[in-house]
């Protein structure tokens, strides 16, 4: 019973893998084995070697002696810290779209990958993997193993963290160059209080420059934490998002992502509950995680993980979406409405000061609200020119302007 058990938990483990990656993966299993050898496990993201190193109530050398760059005189060498990327991990995705805007205005990047769990990926599988997806872009970038005892080298004028992880070995490095840090979400969030979170934490006292997605992130770690930050705007991507549908629509989309607890999968399914009662004629459809293994107390289509170029079709099948975040908003919300569905969303200013769009209709979180608000989408469908006006209004959200915003950031911190 026991090995038919561990079977089943690895088998589980390996099907996160082939989606997340090693480092989403090392977090699952920590989760879910606590005893591996009758001892309780100390599982992290994080080497601890690496947190005890970074003793941030000091000045680090990197900044008393801080590297001198003229950006204007050469391309700057740019390193980026990062877990394993997984073939549907969308913030690397996003990590590797501003590594690509840095590579297109001339700078060269090189990607050093930090894992303390389990086996290290080579750039080959890397790069085969990003090839296969269609949310990678393409880069020149080399890939790298990260060694706390070789570090990234010496010749780099910038090095970025990508997530709360890799800022230790960041902040510890041996190197010069100017520290960033890319923020996509507000890490501490992900855990219960306890050690993870509060390691998570300190990180935005490291003195790093924060570019953030979003105007939330930025206020939040400039209010509370003292980081020097600037933003970049959410965008979407044309080629992948529009309207193809005017007629009349009545389906509803769930972002639904169990395995994300800031996704609010559980509320999310309450929610559509009371809303199948209200609407039992509806069809709803779920796409982001292949829900089959999850109890759901009412009938729909389980899309599981899309690739990009299915989900435009979807879109436009539907009148209105319910995308939960609870943290810093979805790229979804402002990617649906190109698509001409109206996105309902959980209201706060972790969504609302990224994007206050007319179109994103901003509910309080209670479960009936939410679900009377996705009902009023289908009683009152869009017209043609209603969606052709909610589909233009995206059409200027683009990533060039994201990427000119990201570039601007680095140069003046470049600079100063």
């Amino acid at each position: 019973m026991k090995l038919q058990l561990l079977l089943k938990k690895a088998r589980t483990a390996v099907r996160h893998f082939r989606k997340y990656g090693l480092a989403s993966t090392a977090a699952l299993v920590a989760r879910r084995f606590r005893f591996l050898t009758g001892k309780a496990e100390i599982a992290s993201l994080v080497d601890f070697d690496d947190v005890a190193a970074a003793d941030w109530t000091r000045t680090p050398p990197w900044r008393a002696d801080a590297l001198a760059v003229d950006i204007q005189s050469r391309p700057m060498r740019v390193a980026w810290i990062m877990s394993p990327p997984g073939a549907e991990s969308g913030g690397h995705q996003n990590i590797f779209r501003f590594i690509r805007v840095l590579e297109d205005h001339g700078h060269e990047c090189t990607v050093f990958l930090y894992n303390v769990n389990g086996n290290m990926p080579n750039e080959s599988s890397v790069k085969q993997m990003m090839a296969r997806s269609e949310a990678y872009p393409d880069v020149a970038a080399r890939i790298l193993p990260y060694a706390s005892t070789t570090g990234i080298g010496d010749g780099f004028d910038a090095v970025f963290a990508t997530g709360w992880e890799t800022a230790y070995p960041s902040y510890n490095d041996a190197s010069r160059a100017r520290r960033f840090y890319f923020i996509q979400d507000f890490e501490p969030m992900f855990y219960p209080v306890g050690s993870d979170s509060i390691l998570a934490e300190n990180t935005y006292r490291f003195g790093f420059h924060g570019i953030t997605a979003g105007a939330w992130l930025a206020h939040t770690l400039r209010r509370d934490y003292g980081m020097e930050t600037a933003h970049f705007d959410f965008a979407v991507d044309p080629a992948t998002y529009s309207l193809t549908n005017t007629d009349a629509r009545s389906a509803i989309f769930f972002y639904a992502r169990p395995v994300t607890p800031r996704r609010a999968f559980e509320l999310g399914v309450t929610v559509l509950t009371d809303f199948h009662r209200l609407m039992p004629d509806i069809d709803i459809h779920f796409a982001g995680w292949n829900t089959k293994d999850w109890k759901v107390p009412f009938p729909y289509v389980n899309h599981g993980s899309l690739q990009l170029s299915a989900l435009n079709d979807l879109y436009n099948r539907c009148a209105g979406a319910l995308v939960l975040s609870l943290s810093n908003l979805s790229l979804l919300p402002l990617e649906l409405a190109a698509a001409g569905v109206r996105p309902v969303v959980n209201d706060g200013p972790n969504n609302r000061m990224v994007s206050d769009h007319p179109y994103i209709s901003y509910v309080p979180p209670s479960p009936h609200a939410m679900a009377e608000a996705l009902a009023e989408t289908v009683r009152h469908p869009l017209t043609a020119t209603e969606l052709r006006a909610m589909s233009d209004s995206v059409r200027n959200f683009t990533w060039a302007d994201s990427g000119t915003q990201f570039m601007r950031a680095f140069e003046e911190a470049m600079r100063g």
